[in-house]
């Protein structure tokens, strides 16, 4: 029998233009992200005709974006944090905004009043009997949105999952709500390539049995870790992970044992990937969901030993700059968590900053590995912090190396085909031994 908490929620449904209602022109909104996205409210959002500069902040939005359209310029700006394909256009176009900031530093933007959020726009799972609802599988900025926020407005979907960590969310601290049953937008493991498993073998050559593992969403994490099975006692603390993540756990490859920082949990930020995975983190108190200003906290990464942070890059220059979050002067997605992570793992005893691409892009006619960064290119990672690269040709550590050795090493995993160039730019570099 469902008790009152968990009964008495249906009743305060309404449509979701009833729950957008209050909006008006000139707020800042906070809109949930990833699987999250709470599409139902955009939708109606998008629908109005009477409002004018409302900002929407977020990070990386799944499923239908319907104000990510020329026809919402002045009625509702999109404000990435960090962007993906329904907003690189119209960044790139000048038609939405995007802040270049550290994950780690996203949820003190809402905390210390620098932006001041009217409203939250959060997709929740229903209340237990206590009356909590949870934010489900995306905590990362959120949980500073609806503790800021002026309103919080909620779809309310019976197939959020509900998680554990820091992630309830008092029914009674809900202004609005809708109800909704529908599937979470969804992404599939991302099949392997010749160049992603030889990718895959490298870097799973540097995980040591006791690591604590951060790694993303994405071809190249698949096969890293579909190369792990032979581990013991790994670790996860990270700002997401995917489907690949869930067998390591069921096999008890990942067993958090030997973490300093929440031992025993799997510990992220946010989850994207099926409805395997989705099944997996719910209700399950060996995943715990905490903000990306405590996932990506540098001082408490550090603190858990052999943090192995595997990240990725669009160039990397023979310096050693990666750049991961444009081409060019066009952005692609964002600084995210990557030196959040790249600085912990090389402040983690033992630990190993890692990053890892291909050697090309454009089906091999350009190559990642650079004399120089494309002109307008964004340095994420800078030479200072990086140490190993990795690509389908080998692994390099390039801590402590000068210049020349750095420009060296680098050719030494660059595609065949652009050797021969990149030893000629350094020499006239004057950075060859």
């Amino acid at each position: 029998m469902p008790s009152p908490q968990t009964s008495a929620w249906q009743s305060r449904a309404q449509s979701p233009e009833e729950v957008v209602a209050g909006i008006r022109s000139g707020m800042n909104l906070f809109i949930h992200g990833a699987a999250a996205t709470p599409t139902p409210l955009l939708e109606a959002l998008s629908r109005r005709t009477d409002l004018e500069n409302v900002r929407l902040w977020h990070l990386h939005l799944e499923g239908p974006v319907p104000f990510a359209t020329p026809r919402q310029v002045g009625h509702l700006r999109s404000v990435s944090l960090f962007t993906g394909p329904s907003l690189r256009g119209m960044v790139n176009d000048g038609l939405a905004d995007f802040v270049p900031i550290f994950l780690s530093d996203i949820p003190g933007l809402f905390t210390s009043g620098q932006v001041r959020l009217d409203a939250a726009l959060v997709q929740l799972s229903p209340p237990d009997r206590h009356g909590l609802c949870t934010l489900g599988t995306s905590i990362d900025a959120a949980r500073a949105a609806v503790d800021t926020a002026e309103m919080v407005l909620a779809e309310i979907n019976g197939s959020m999952p509900r998680t554990h960590g820091y992630s309830a969310i008092p029914l009674a601290n809900v202004t609005a709500l809708c109800a909704t049953e529908r599937p979470l937008p969804t992404r599939a493991v991302q099949p392997s390539c010749p160049v992603t498993t030889a990718i895959g073998e490298h870097v799973a050559a540097l995980v040591e049995d006791g690591a604590c593992l951060q790694l993303g969403i994405g071809a190249i994490p698949d096969a890293v870790l579909s190369r792990l099975k032979n581990r013991c006692d790994l670790g996860i603390h990270t700002e997401m992970f995917s489907d690949n993540v869930v067998p390591l756990m069921e096999g008890g490859v990942i067993t958090n044992r030997l973490k300093t920082i929440h031992p025993g949990r799997s510990v992220t930020s946010f989850v994207a990937g099926s409805p395997r995975l989705f099944d997996f983190v719910n209700d399950n108190p060996l995943v715990e969901f905490h903000p990306c200003d405590r996932t990506n906290d540098t001082l408490a990464i550090r603190k858990n030993d052999r943090t192995t942070a595997i990240n990725s890059a669009i160039q990397i220059d023979l310096t050693g700059q990666v750049c991961a979050d444009s081409i060019g002067h066009a952005i692609h997605s964002g600084i995210g968590g990557q030196m959040d992570f790249m600085r912990g793992a090389a402040m983690s005893r033992g630990g190993k900053p890692i990053i890892a691409l291909p050697s090309t892009a454009a089906d091999g006619t350009i190559s990642r590995i650079v004399p120089e960064l494309n002109a307008g290119a964004g340095v994420v990672t800078t030479r200072g912090h990086v140490h190993w690269v990795v690509t389908e040709y080998g692994a390099v550590n390039l801590h402590g190396r000068t210049l020349s050795e750095r420009g060296e090493m680098l050719i030494s995993i660059a595609h065949p085909d652009f050797r021969a160039e990149l030893t000629d730019r350094l020499r006239r570099l004057k950075r060859f031994v």
